[in-house]
């Protein structure tokens, strides 16, 4: 069908029922895909913002050979069904083919490459990866020193390969980037290269060398992947320390592939071209802008290793549309913010159908001026790693409610649900009810890696069936539409009230100098806690926090939900895939909130660190510069709901002071 436009389409497609001759594994899906048109463009790259009508390009045949070849070159090296290829790599062909040739040889595991040394091997050695692909060293990336900084601590791991960025400059340029490559290597680790740098038990090989060695016409494996295998590993949630890894299978990710191909329909297919600019080791670059796009036979056009944080790639992104006559592009509230300070000139723009908006609820405001200015229609959906991806977006060909995350996917079912205190079902909520939003449905992921990570996470309403809590509340309305309400974990509960951020975002977002906003809880040991808000500016705008605070007196209704405080940065942290970065701006906030509390007590000179993990999660240190202080500073800090410890110079060693709060976690 053409695609989905009331909740009635959805129910149509789900009274067919899944379709019977779905796919096993995500490679056969691609296959499937491919055999539409095998001449078809697939997937084209380029290097550079400056270099984008300069793109390297592989057909759907030249894509299925080159996924294969990776799948050969894996099993080669030893990859069964239950073993673990990771890979820390910005956005390259080769990432496709590591991704997709992965999933059939074994299990891909994601990680991002703008973590530290310490993070990536915690991850690396979570997933028990026996294979590694990663950059090689190469002039102005850290992937590889950060990568080799942790080879020494991965005992599991036996292979590593590495992807060479020389090889994807264009023309002539390449020549000259495999000497500064060749270069690097010298530089880093001497005439022995980074053989010298490797642990002697991991093996090292070159991803373009040994790939052109198999064969591309057909899997070397008797294996075939089906349904039921596991495909792939992708981190989510947890902020510091290590974070969940979330287990998929190849059931997931093709059932949520083909519902939400029903529901967009004939915008995404042959023909059609779909811009990548977020990251793959993503979950909505990976599906959206990857299988999804293949599984249908349209043309992903990838743009820089960096995506949208590419330099230029912003600024040039209407010149991109135009020369690739892009009709679909999936980003973040961020982007679209960014976007909305490139002006559209004389841009041919005309072949875009819309845009796709997930990861963080749009501002309404955002969303309004981004349509208005361009006449690009933004879908606004709603999805999680554990969701595999997609669960619900608004409809491409009806009615698009502003503020709203859409209809479900056809395929998965979705409700809100009223529970107890002790967060058991109590009943389904009615039409614009709020309550914890579930899931359930064949795109529904098997679990963490980590047992213990998977206590409470699943509902049980007495229909029989099993359904995830996501942790976001929300609400659905008469007409099928969903609304996000905000998500549990980020709300700001003062004195007993619970302050939902967008309360304080949104009306933030009209002032006319505000680029992004970003509203959190700052502890208080009266309230518990009490609001405040971070602001980015727009470039070239101005405008005080006093000037702010008096547009939100005539904006924020709500009493309690007026910030206590304003905070205008330079910039706002974000995360790898744009998000802006709350836990950070918390933890300013607690550490802040902290130090006052002890200078009211009379305790100068503290140094206060946090420090957060998924077993104990926030945790204080104070450092004195006196011991007598150790009095007041337990007193100050036992008022707040953290496990908290002290030292002094006279005393180095922790001896740790948890409040009563703490104790009953």
């Amino acid at each position: 069908m053409k695609g989905i436009a009331t909740i009635d389409d959805v129910l149509a497609i789900e009274a067919q029922g899944q379709p019977a001759d779905l796919p096993s594994s995500t490679y056969e899906m691609i296959c499937r895909g491919a055999a539409i048109n095998p001449s078809a463009p697939a997937l084209s790259f380029f290097a550079t913002a400056d270099d984008h009508r300069d793109a390297e390009c592989w057909t759907y045949s030249e894509l299925v050979r080159d996924i294969t070849r990776t799948a050969n070159m894996f099993a080669r090296l030893g990859l069964q069904r239950d073993s673990v290829v990771a890979y820390v790599l910005p956005n390259l062909p080769e990432t496709h083919f590591v991704i997709w040739g992965g999933e059939a040889a074994g299990i891909v595991c994601a990680i991002n490459p703008l973590l530290e040394s310490e993070a990536l091997g915690e991850l690396l050695n979570a997933s028990g990866a026996s294979v590694l692909v990663t950059l090689a060293p190469f002039p102005g990336t850290d992937v590889w020193q950060k990568v080799q900084a942790v080879l020494h601590k991965l005992p599991c791991l036996q292979d590593l390969v590495l992807v060479n960025p020389a090889d994807r400059m264009p023309g002539e340029q390449r020549f000259a980037a495999r000497m500064l490559q060749r270069a690097e290597c010298s530089k880093l680790h001497g005439p022995g290269g980074v053989h010298s740098a490797v642990p002697s038990h991991i093996g090292i090989h070159d991803f373009n060398t040994a790939i052109a060695r198999e064969s591309g016409v057909a899997l070397s494996s008797a294996r075939r992947a089906c349904t039921d295998d596991v495909s792939s590993f992708f981190s989510t949630g947890g902020t510091t320390g290590l974070p969940k890894i979330a287990i998929r299978r190849h059931g997931n990710e093709v059932a949520n592939a083909c519902n939400a191909g029903q529901f967009l329909g004939e915008s995404i297919g042959p023909g059609k071209t779909i811009f990548c600019g977020l990251p793959l080791f993503h979950v909505n670059a990976v599906l959206v802008t990857g299988l999804l796009a293949f599984s249908r036979g349209a043309h992903i056009v990838l743009g820089t290793p960096q995506g949208y944080r590419g330099e230029g790639v912003v600024k040039r992104f209407w010149q991109i549309v135009e020369h690739y006559r892009i009709n679909f592009f999936s980003g973040v509230p961020t982007l679209y913010g960014s976007l909305l300070d490139v002006a559209v000139g004389e841009h041919d723009i005309s072949s875009l159908e819309y845009g796709l908006c997930g990861a963080a609820p749009m501002p309404v405001e955002l969303l309004r001026t981004f349509q208005d200015r361009t006449g690009i229609r933004i879908l606004e959906g709603y999805g999680l790693t554990e969701g595999t991806c997609v669960s619900s977006v608004n409809p491409p060909l009806g009615e698009r409610r502003v503020g709203s995350i859409g209809l479900r996917l056809p395929g998965q079912a979705m409700k809100a649900v009223v529970v107890d205190e002790a967060g058991r079902y109590v009943r389904d909520c009615a039409a614009d009810e709020v309550g914890q939003l579930v899931i359930s449905g064949p795109n529904v992921f098997v679990g963490y890696t980590r047992p213990e990570q998977n206590s409470g996470i699943w509902m049980e309403p007495g229909d029989g069936g099993r359904w995830l809590n996501t942790g976001d509340l929300g609400r659905c309305d008469a007409d099928g539409y969903f609304w996000l309400t905000g998500r549990k974990k980020e709300l700001i509960i003062r004195g007993g009230h619970n302050i939902d951020p967008a309360a304080i975002e949104e009306p933030l977002h009209r002032h006319p100098a505000v680029q992004i906003a970003a509203a959190v809880g700052r502890p208080d040991m009266h309230a518990g806690e009490l609001p405040v808000a971070y602001v980015q500016l727009k470039p070239g705008k101005t405008a005080t926090e006093a000037e702010l605070a008096e547009f939100l007196r005539h904006e924020i209704n709500e009493r309690a939900a007026f910030p206590k405080g304003i905070r205008i940065v330079d910039a706002m942290p974000l995360t790898g895939v744009g998000k802006i970065f709350k836990p950070e701006l918390k933890r300013r906030e607690t550490a802040d909130a902290l130090r006052w509390a002890l200078v009211e007590a009379r305790v100068e000179g503290a140094a206060v660190s946090i420090t957060e993990d998924n077993a104990r999660g926030v945790s204080i240190h104070v450092e004195l510069p006196d011991p007598a202080l150790v009095a007041l500073a337990t007193s100050a800090l036992g008022r707040f709901p953290f496990a908290f410890s002290i030292s002094t110079a006279a005393t180095p060693s922790r001896a740790e002071q948890p409040t009563e709060t703490a104790r009953q976690r």
